[in-house]
């Protein structure tokens, strides 16, 4: 039987799905005040509006019904803008479903929300929120294919009056009241950082040189999440515990990563571990290493996303662990914030709770952030399956099927 390894202690607290809002300071990055938010139950204010905090958005979408009243009385459609369906499975496998549920379970009806993918192309965003505010659309959440064109898009959409959400990423320099709903992306960082470092301990990996293999500079979040592994790792580079042996342009293409990292790989081959940004590329990764005859529990990678090719990586021994972000918390905070605003009302201090920093045009963006976890073997079936982010027979299949019966994964 492989070693069961321990989720990493950074993250203990927050195993538990019922979230506590973090707090960290505006200069880390990720751009926070300090988080006041609580659990509130899903109370209802004297207005009738909902007093929600994402402390009480739960897995079965049941707070969303609290918003048939609002919903109610808002009027437009909501448009939704995701980027693309290569660099993450994310976007078609989560956000667009869970949007869908959250949006269906507050009432309103297929032709009061929208949801676009871009195909990983910039101009088809644009034409795509042109045609939704050409539609009446009162509000976008727009995660832009980087940041130059979604602050485009985002001012455009203000300057019509629509009110603009940032989802999961920060559209740098768009308009300065928009809103942001995301995770504490520095905080994914910290914790893909520890995470490596985890796992280089508990597979016994000898005089680690560790490559790291950052996401698109153009993509806010990238920047976050390397401020995030890059700080949590520094120490250990700094008194040569660790070798960094580089730190290529980043990319979240998976081909392109797996040429960049072929390239390294080659030039040195002393490279045993790999900070990756995500679990597409660490998959791109991963199958080169499996090419060169490395071996389970040998060259520790990290991942993030919780892509079922991750999942089934960490299951068979070639990945540490994935960041997982709920997107189904994630999708149910912007739709309820979608949510107020089409109906013109100011969201309560209980879900926005944080700021963040727009470097770019220099204002605090009201911000809604929730937590990470970190997945291994140790916790896969009592986070991602149990919540039914991925099912067991979906995980389980092939030769998988042998990790889900020895790590109980059913």
């Amino acid at each position: 039987m492989k070693p069961v390894w321990k989720a990493p202690a950074v993250v203990g607290a927050m195993l538990m799905v019922g979230l506590v809002l973090s707090a960290c300071s505006n200069d880390n990055g990720g751009g926070s005040t300090a988080s006041t938010g609580g659990a509130t139950g899903g109370a209802t204010g004297a207005s009738g509006v909902p007093q929600i905090a994402t402390s009480d958005f739960t897995f079965d979408f049941s707070v969303m019904e609290q918003f048939k009243d609002l919903a109610a009385q808002g009027e437009g459609m909501i448009g939704v803008l995701l980027p693309d369906t290569t660099t993450s499975t994310r976007y078609v496998q989560y956000d667009e479903p869970n949007l869908t549920k959250a949006f269906e379970a507050a009432g309103l009806t297929s032709d009061q929300f929208k949801i676009d993918n871009a195909e990983g192309s910039a101009n088809t965003m644009q034409t795509q929120a042109e045609a939704d505010i050409n539609a009446g659309a009162s509000v976008l959440l727009i995660d832009g294919i980087d940041s130059s064109s979604g602050a485009a898009i985002a001012q455009k959409a203000a300057d019509q009056g629509v009110a603009v959400i940032d989802y999961d990423r920060l559209n740098s320099g768009g308009p300065p009241d928009r809103y942001y709903v995301s995770f504490n992306n520095v905080e994914v960082g910290q914790v893909m950082g520890q995470g490596l470092v985890d796992c280089i301990d508990a597979w016994k990996l000898q005089d680690p040189n560790v490559l790291i293999m950052d996401g698109d500079p153009t993509d806010n979040n990238a920047k976050l999440f390397a401020q995030g592994y890059n700080g949590l790792l520094k120490s250990y580079f700094d008194d040569g515990t660790y070798t960094k042996v580089g730190e290529p342009a980043g990319t979240w293409d998976p081909d392109k990563a797996a040429t960049i990292f072929q390239q390294q790989y080659t030039a040195h081959p002393e490279i045993n571990a790999a900070i990756s940004a995500n679990d597409d590329k660490a998959n791109a990764i991963i199958s080169i290493l499996k090419s060169n005859n490395i071996g389970e529990e040998t060259f520790p990678i990290t991942g993030q996303d919780a892509s079922p090719p991750g999942l089934a990586n960490i299951l068979t021994g070639f990945q540490c662990g994935t960041v997982y972000k709920p997107y189904w918390l994630e999708a149910q905070a912007a739709a309820a914030l979608a949510l107020y605003l089409r109906a013109g009302v100011t969201p309560p201090t209980t879900l926005v709770t944080d700021k963040t920093a727009d470097d770019v045009s220099g204002t605090d963006i009201a911000s809604v952030y929730t937590k990470p976890l970190w997945v291994t073997t140790d916790n896969m079936g009592d986070t991602v399956v149990a919540d039914g982010t991925i099912s067991a027979s979906d995980l389980c299949t092939g030769d998988v099927a042998k990790e889900c019966e020895e790590y109980g994964i059913s």
